[in-house]
């Protein structure tokens, strides 16, 4: 039975009366149309015709046809709608109608890196640890910034008072088909960390983009509203997206060496060094809003360093220390604002440039180098990653590689978007320019 012949018989089975087609726009915001169960053969065809302007992020003067195309590999059922009447989607990708894949469709372009490297037998798997927190919904269901909680790391019950929500999301999730290794309180007031476990990264980059879809979905449920923003309260910690990475041949973990003293290979630290080369552009990718950089104020816990350690967390990479069998690095700059198709291609293409041109990483961090804030500040000036989305932008323009890797439908739309963003930005006066200049100016 092929695989559309299975979400036939899924669609049977379940009595689904509508399908979404989902889809990924540059800016990562999931998107979806609605069929009803009588216009599933025309959709499993590609016939799906749709309007360039829903994938490059707003509406301009020359939107192209597209097709949506949807990956039977991706059928599941919502199962938070009524069983009579099911619910499911497809994740979709956009071709042209000429059935090429469409410039500016993201999925594709991870599956277009992802299929320079499967040719060799090489693939990056992933797993995804990712923050969020939960605040009180205002009048008109408009969201606030009143936590639902005051609790702390790993806090329980009755002082986590996001555990039964949590909780649902989690079920929710594993329902969906998505496995998840770990969950908990994190710092901050009302902030949660629900683990994705490994996967190959064009799958875990469809579970972020569900991810974020049914947590904020699960959290309306109960009365409250997730919000992903990487820095929505002051004095308190922002929220990332980590990413443990390891790179496989076959059953043969490539990161992996039993004779160095930290267990890892020189293809590992070679895909470190591409990743540090390239930190300026791939920040761009993984931090992509102006709050996102919120996150990298000099702090003993902020990953503000385009550097490596095994035990600073200041640093964008952290390798575990001494590991058996599962040698992997973990990646703690991105945000959960990503575009997690674009992300994740723009690693994959850095780490192999490293191993490919064999660029060492430089020295590893140590704790005793971020031992005060005078020395995190010096780190930060000589070795810090963008501390603006401006700053990102400009490293992402001067990246050969990583803009190739986007394609210059992606890269232009991208940085017209963003550069909008961040003169919309400079022209509001900041309430914090008010109390600090306005008395005394």
């Amino acid at each position: 039975m092929t695989e559309f012949e299975q979400v036939r018989e899924l669609v049977k089975e379940y009595h689904v009366k509508f399908i979404r087609l989902q889809f990924t726009d540059i800016l990562g915001a999931l998107k979806n149309v609605a069929v009803t169960v009588e216009e599933l053969e025309r959709a499993l065809a590609g016939q799906v015709l749709f309007d360039s302007a829903v994938f490059e992020g707003f509406r301009g003067y020359c939107e192209k046809d597209i097709l949506l195309q949807p990956d039977p590999a991706t059928f599941v059922v919502f199962p938070w709608r009524p069983r009579d009447g099911a619910v499911a989607r497809l994740i979709c990708n956009a071709l042209t109608p000429r059935g090429e894949a469409f410039p500016g469709c993201s999925r594709s372009r991870l599956q277009k890196v992802i299929s320079r490297f499967e040719k060799d037998g090489i693939r990056l798997m992933a797993g995804a640890e990712i923050e969020f927190f939960l605040f009180h919904s205002g009048e008109q269901g408009r969201p606030t910034t009143i936590t639902h909680d005051q609790a702390g790391f790993c806090d329980l019950t009755p002082v986590d008072l996001g555990e039964n929500a949590r909780r649902d999301m989690v079920l929710t999730l594993e329902e969906m088909g998505i496995e998840v290794a770990s969950s908990h309180h994190e710092m901050a007031p009302g902030q949660h960390e629900i683990g994705l476990k490994d996967d190959n990264i064009l799958v875990l980059a469809d579970k972020i983009a569900t991810f974020k879809f049914v947590v904020r979905t699960v959290a309306q449920r109960h009365g409250l509203h997730a919000s992903f923003m990487p820095k929505p309260l002051n004095n308190e910690a922002g929220s990332g997206l980590k990413l443990h990475l390891s790179l496989w041949r076959g059953e043969t973990n490539l990161f992996e060496s039993s004779d160095d003293p930290m267990g890892l290979s020189d293809t590992a630290r070679y895909f470190i060094g591409g990743l540090l080369h390239h930190a300026g552009a791939v920040t761009a990718l993984t931090c992509p809003l102006i709050n996102s950089y919120k996150r990298f104020v000099p702090s003993y816990h902020s990953p503000f360093l385009a550097a490596w350690s095994s035990t600073s967390r200041n640093t964008m990479i952290r390798v575990p220390e001494k590991q058996v069998g599962d040698a992997r690095i973990t990646l703690r700059s991105p945000d959960p604002t990503v575009n997690p198709y674009l992300a994740l291609a723009a690693i994959l293409t850095a780490g192999m440039d490293g191993i490919t041109n064999r660029i060492a990483p430089p020295p590893i961090i140590t704790d005793g180098e971020c031992s005060s804030g005078d020395e995190l500040r010096e780190l930060a000036r000589e070795r810090g990653l963008p501390r603006s989305l401006a700053a990102a932008l400009d490293a992402l323009e001067g990246d050969t590689l990583i803009k190739e890797m986007l394609g210059k439908a992606i890269y232009n739309r991208f940085r017209e978007i963003k550069e909008n963003e961040w003169e919309r930005f400079l022209s509001v006066v900041h309430p914090w320019e008010l109390e600090e200049y306005l008395r005394n100016y």
